[in-house]
């Protein structure tokens, strides 16, 4: 069995074991939901690296169906729940789930939110809705903080703008931010936030050809 099949693996069993065991307490239940989620996007990217797409997809949509089920009995301002959703949608391709899930990240506040990551949530559904001039406006905000990389927010902006030459110039040092990284999200070492910016950028004719070890052959 090869490495990534063994990540696979080892990503659905977490699944599954979590599923198994689901509590009923609700805060609990939503911290084992994130947990499934996050299992189910490694699995979904671990597949995503085999060429396995169409079992990828079932995955990563699987993934942002147990993100926006913890939501309910999440913290206030737990963000990184509709961002995971969003991310996993797009780079699954499922545009109509991607806009949903932008559209509950907008109703839910964070627009509103005065955190970055409340904020990195606003720009990517605003981003997803097609809607760029509230997109430019949230990314230069975020932009300004010193708690956010800096990579990603110039690519928001970028995109935002419409602007090819920031948008390559910044999903390449992004890449190569990734590329010397030793820690992953569930050790799975994929540039995930390059996907996702490829998928906003295709729309926009800005994606431009991408290659490297933490990437799948398609991106």
């Amino acid at each position: 069995m090869g490495v990534w099949e063994e990540r696979t693996a080892r990503a659905t069993d977490r699944y599954e074991d979590g599923w198994a065991r689901l509590p009923e307490e609700p805060d609990e239940r939503q911290r084992q939901l994130t947990r499934m989620g996050n299992a189910a996007w490694a699995a979904g990217l671990s597949l995503l690296m085999l060429g396995r797409s169409d079992e990828a997809r079932i995955w990563l949509e699987r993934s942002a169906a147990r993100y926006r089920e913890s939501w309910h009995d999440a913290p206030p301002g737990s963000w990184g729940r509709s961002i995971g959703a969003m991310k996993a949608m797009l780079i699954a391709g499922n545009e109509k789930g991607a806009a949903r899930d932008a559209r509950w990240a907008l109703g839910a506040g964070a627009a509103e939110s005065e955190s970055p990551i409340g904020r990195y949530a606003a720009l990517l559904a605003f981003l997803v809705l097609g809607q760029d001039e509230e997109a430019l406006g949230a990314s230069a905000t975020l932009g300004g903080s010193n708690d956010f990389p800096r990579p990603v927010a110039d690519a928001l902006v970028a995109l935002s703008s419409r602007d090819g030459g920031g948008y390559h110039t910044a999903v390449g040092a992004l890449l190569a931010d990734f590329e010397s990284r030793d820690a992953f999200l569930e050790d799975i070492p994929v540039a995930d936030t390059v996907l996702v910016l490829q998928q906003l950028a295709e729309p926009r004719g800005l994606a431009t050809t991408l290659a490297s070890d933490v990437l799948p052959d398609r991106a």
